[in-house]
């Protein structure tokens, strides 16, 4: 199995969730990851969602989304990239998964209100909303991993 570095990992996997699984030779999570984005994405509408927000038709890119789909997106997607992560660190560091937990939940969230949420009259979407809401996601894991291993005098 070849072992690569933790940030070619997660970037493979931003492009295509379990690209880096396939890139390291798991052959089977990594089908079974692109199996299942491919299944989630064409019955969730979501790369025609994507084309149109980034047209600025956010609106129509709201309508034609299929949320009981799309909703599964955030944690397959944030899993297959810390599953990637995790793989190439040499000796995992405790607590290292909790930036992918808080992105995943942020992100759904940001997808939950985004039919809802405006900006100054902008509706923002639910390809863009989400991708917001990831930043805070990260950071507070980031923030409660650190508070974690503070409390307990460990070093990350």
């Amino acid at each position: 199995m070849k072992k690569n570095e933790p940030l070619e990992a997660i970037l493979w996997s931003v492009a295509l969730p379990g690209f880096s699984q396939l890139l390291s030779g798991s052959y089977i999570k990594g089908i079974l990851f692109v199996g299942l984005e491919f299944i989630i994405n064409v019955k969730s509408h979501f790369n025609k969602g994507i084309m149109l927000s980034f047209l600025g038709k956010t609106s129509e890119a709201a309508n034609i989304i299929d949320y009981q789909w799309l909703m599964f997106y955030p944690c397959l997607y944030m899993f297959a990239m810390w599953d990637a992560y995790k793989v190439t660190r040499e000796n995992p560091k405790k607590y290292d998964y909790l930036p992918f937990a808080f992105g995943a939940y942020f992100v759904t969230i940001g997808l939950m209100y985004s039919p809802i949420v405006t900006v100054k009259s902008i509706f923002i979407g639910p390809i863009f909303l989400p991708m917001i809401f990831l930043i805070p996601g990260l950071f507070i894991g980031f923030i409660i991993c650190y508070i974690i291993l503070w409390t307990k005098k460990e070093n990350y």
